[in-house]
This record gives structure tokens, sequence and C-alpha cells, in this order.
């Protein structure tokens, strides 16, 4: 058996070494940006943190983590470019990733208090669900750092009410402890109103000198029931450990605190683990054969050049998967999807990927037609449903690798029932049980984001290249129908346009379209939980594996009524 995947990468051609400089390029600035969110509200609002003896979030962190680990942030962008009236919200004001304390991969939920008070913007509370939904999913141990001002007032109404909104967050406490899923929060500045009762719904209750948790500071109880009283005496370390028994650890100072919380998450038990595969794993010998870095070669980030990014994406597949090795299903029927088997740190996943280079395909009469890469056909729709349904069968994780148009269209498709089998490729996905990540890895467009397992699919994780497009269309194709419909409106209107005007429009439409397609935008609004570096794609979706086996229960799979 030869199951190892060959490349026919060409490193020194030209086009491959454009590519790589364009995409580092691209890299460079994305972390410049990025540098510059984690700095939060900034050196002076950090230095007026430090002045209150409290450490910034970042200092946090590094005090928590295990020394030399990686931490995998996740929501980094979230509010990027948004509330800019407000003077911005970097980060959402709020700092969310798996990270390994005391050994044990955690769910870390900190406020940055540098950003208005740590206070909650509409993005801040769902970037904090999001990090709850995973955590919940996978039974990942979940730490908060809390230091928040509570509801960011002037945004109330889009904070306070919804099923998505603040009330949400501790609604998720109850419910991850009901189902075992550890909690333990910190308090390590201000704690006040709705957001009091977060520390107070999890398992166990950490608070430093200093701090304050109540449900109304001293102001607003004199403003309510004239009653004057200190912060202290209201809600204060001391009050609280030793009157009202609401916190389990008294702390002096952020450093012991830390150093208690580390304790504790080290004597937490361990539960039964996913019954999905997986092997001795051997960092170097099963490292796969190929260079990651090979990896900034393969797609042009410019979105103008969306089109000519025909590459073979099993040379994706060979740089991430254990010693490039990968058993490939069907691999002559339905060719423009890629399915197959591989493992990776010893973890067994079944892969769902778009094929982006054109197949050209033999019927039975002789004829011949092509196949265009990054297109889902009928054949390829009904090969990956029954892939991921064997998965589901076999207990086999799913990563769905996109670089998709959508599906086929046309008189052709049409006859062949692109419709049914694509509604049997949706359902699928839609019905699985076992875990689901995604990455996008270029286009990710229409209905092919859906069946692909969009955001919408509930997979655990979802990630991004820089070289991502995520909408309901390209931006050129956008630009060409909303052309040609408002043009048609201006002529109804008695307006007659020039080919100028024409042209200037289309631009502006194309702009706006490729904007919203960038996955800063995605990220920015939390439909995307961190934008990788191609590189990193083996390690993130190792880190990813590891925190989807922490859970051990897997429903009963119930694809229920395929179109057949």
């Amino acid at each position: 058996m030869e199951n190892v995947l060959a490349t026919k990468l060409d490193v020194k051609a030209a086009r491959f070494g454009a590519n790589r400089e364009a995409l580092r390029v691209l890299m460079a600035a994305l972390r410049a940006e990025e540098d510059e969110i984690r700095l939060g509200g900034g050196a002076k609002a950090a230095e007026a943190q430090r002045a209150k003896g409290r450490l910034t979030v970042r200092e946090r962190l590094k005090l928590l983590l295990d020394e030399g680990t990686e931490f995998l942030e996740l929501g980094l962008w979230a509010a990027y470019g948004m509330y800019e009236e407000y003077g911005g919200a970097p980060a959402a004001g709020v700092v969310t990733g798996l990270g390994r304390v005391s050994g044990r991969l955690c769910m870390v939920i900190a406020n940055d208090a540098t950003v208005k008070a740590g206070a909650f913007f509409p993005m801040t509370a769902k970037k904090v669900l999001r990090a709850q939904t995973i955590a919940l999913e996978n039974r990942i141990p979940t730490l908060y750092l809390v230091d928040s001002a509570g509801v960011f007032l002037p945004l109330q109404e889009d904070v306070f009410p919804d099923t998505d909104d603040f009330g949400r967050v501790f609604r998720n406490n109850a419910v991850m402890s009901s189902l075992g899923v550890p909690q333990i929060t910190a308090i390590m500045g201000m704690c006040v109103a709705g957001g009091a009762y977060l520390p107070v719904m999890t398992d166990t209750v950490l608070m430093t000198e200093g701090s304050g948790l109540f449900l109304a500071g001293p102001s607003l109880v004199q403003a309510a029931i004239g009653q004057k009283t200190g912060a202290e005496e209201l809600g204060g370390a001391s009050m609280h450990s030793e009157i009202s028994g609401t916190v389990d650890f008294k702390e002096p100072n952020d450093h012991l605190c830390l150093a208690r919380l580390r304790s504790l998450v080290g004597k937490m038990g361990e539960r039964a683990r996913a019954p999905f595969s997986r092997v001795a794993f051997d960092a170097v010998k099963d490292a796969p054969k190929y260079a990651a870095e090979d990896l900034y070669g393969l797609i042009d980030p410019d979105p103008a050049k969306a089109a000519t990014n025909v590459y073979d994406m099993r040379e994706v597949i060979a740089r991430f998967v254990d010693r490039s090795e990968f058993d490939e299903y069907k691999a002559d029927f339905g060719r423009t999807v890629l399915c197959g088997y591989a493992r990776i740190g010893g973890r067994a996943v079944g892969i769902v990927a778009n094929q982006k280079m054109h197949q050209s395909q033999t019927a039975l009469d002789g004829s011949k037609r092509t196949e265009f890469g990054g297109v889902i056909y009928t054949e390829s729709a009904q090969k990956a449903a029954r892939f991921i349904m064997d998965c589901n069968q076999s207990l086999v994780p799913l990563i769905f690798l996109h670089d998709v148009n959508g599906f086929m269209v046309g008189k052709d498709a049409e006859w062949s029932g692109i419709i049914r089998a694509g509604a049997k490729m949706v359902s699928a996905v839609s019905t699985s049980v076992v875990p689901k990540i995604t990455v996008i890895v270029g286009g990710s467009f229409g209905a092919g984001h859906y069946a692909m397992c969009g955001k919408a699919y509930d997979p655990r994780f979802l990630f991004a290249w820089p070289t991502a497009r995520y909408a309901v269309m390209s931006g050129a194709s956008a630009a060409s129908t909303l052309v040609e419909i408002r043009i048609k409106q201006m002529e109804r209107g008695g307006k007659t346009i020039s080919e100028h005007e024409r042209k200037a429009l289309y631009e502006e439409i194309r702009a706006q379209y490729e904007a919203q397609a960038d996955p800063r935008y995605g990220a920015a609004r939390g439909w995307i939980d961190a934008i990788i570096d191609p590189v990193e794609t083996r390690a993130v979706l190792m880190t990813a594996l590891e925190a989807c086996a922490l859970n051990a229960e897997v429903a009963k799979f119930n694809p229920g009524v395929l179109q057949t």
C-alpha cells in the first residue's frame, strides 16, 4: 500500500516565488496589526493599571500559562475597525484562547482593563460567548480572570437583552457546571453590576485584596437607598471571604492569586477522553515529509488574482498530516472535492477539501468535459456526503479545507440533480456528530461555504489563512450583478449612465465587497475564531483536536431523510 502524498510543487518557479513574497509581506503587515491590538488601551492605560497594584492582562497570562508553551489566542481581531466613535475596543477588551496551565489544556477568558475599564461592548459579549461555547462543546476547563466595569452603557441596548448578549454568559456558566466542565474565577479588579454573577456562577472563586465585587457600587447604593459605604466594606475581598462567604480564596495580589489558580488547576481530576482513534506520536518521525513554508507559494493573496489560484490541494494536505500519508477516498470520482483519511499528531481525521486543479472527465460515450477547480459538482457532493457519513459511522473527526466558489450551475448541472446532491451534502454536514474543524484556505463563497461546514454548521473551531475570502460571492461577481441592477434602476428613473460612470460604479461596489470578504472583517465580527499563519496550520489543528478529544460524549448519528 502506498499512501504517501508525492509533491510536484516547483519551488523555483517564478509564480511560486511571487506568491511567497506577496504572502510574506501580507503576514508581516498582519503581525504588526496584531502587535498593535495586543497593546490594548495603550501604554498610558497600562501604567494606570499598574499604579493600582494590578498587572495588565498580558502580564497575567504570562504568569498563568506554563512557561515555554504556546497560547492559541482566539478572537484577537474581535471588534477590529468597530466602535471608532468611542475610541475603538481592541480585541473587544477581552483575551480568550487555549493554553496550558499546570499541564492542563484550559480555556482562558480574561478582561483587559486597559480597554474602557474592561467594559462589555456588544462584541465583547459575543467573544466571551464563543469562548464558552468552545469550552462547552469540548468540555475544556475554563478560567476567568475578571477585571471589568460591566456593560458599556452607551451601547447597553446591544449588550443587555438578547439571547446572544451579556446575560447568556451567566446561563452558560450554569450549564457548563451542570455538565461537569470545571470553571474557576479569579477576581483581580472590579466586578460590578450584572457582571458580579459571573464569578459566583462558577465552581471556585479567588479574589485579590483591593478588588471589588458588588451588584452596585458605593455611588449607586447611595443614590438608590441613601446608604453611605466604602467600596471595601461594601464588597472587598476581606468582606467576601470573612462575612458573606462568597470568596473561596483571598489572595494579597495578582502574583499570588495566579500561583494559587495554577495550583488548583494542577489538582483537577481527569475525565474520560473521546473514543476517537489515537496512536503513539513522535514529533520527529511523524512529521510531514515536506516543508510547511512551501505553503506560502501556493496562493496569490491579491483578491484580484483569485481566478489564477489553481493548485493541487493535496500539496496543502501533505504539509500538515502525519508523514504526509493520506488514504484518499473515491479518488477517481467527483474529483473537485478531495476526501480521505489521515492522522494529525497521532489523531485520526477525515479530510474534506476543495480541489483547485481543473479536472478532465471522460464519459462512457467517449465525450469529454472539464470540471473547474473549486466548484462542487453533483458527483463531488455525493462523494462528500457519503464520506462524511462514513466518518460519523466510524467515529472519525472531520477537517474541512475551503477554497470553494460554490456549486455548479447551468442546464447540465440541474439535469444531473445538483440541488439534490447539494442538499445531501448539507444534510450530512448538519447532522454530523463527530467534531468538525474548518480551515478557510482561499475562497469560501455562497452555498459552498455552507456545504463545507461554514460557521452556521457548528464547527468546533473555524480558522482562516490570510488568503481567505469569505462572502456570498466574490467581489467581481457581486459588482457585475449589482452594477446591472443599479443601472436598470437609474434607467427606469430616466437617467442614462456613461461608460466611465459604469466603471466607477463597478469599482466602488467591487472594493466594498472585497473589504467585507477580507478575513479581518469576518474575524472582527466573530465569524472566524483566528487568522492563522499557513505554516502554523498543523500546530493549530493539533491543539484543536486535543481540545475536541476532551469531550467523551458522542451523540448517536441520525442523518434523517436524505435526498436519493
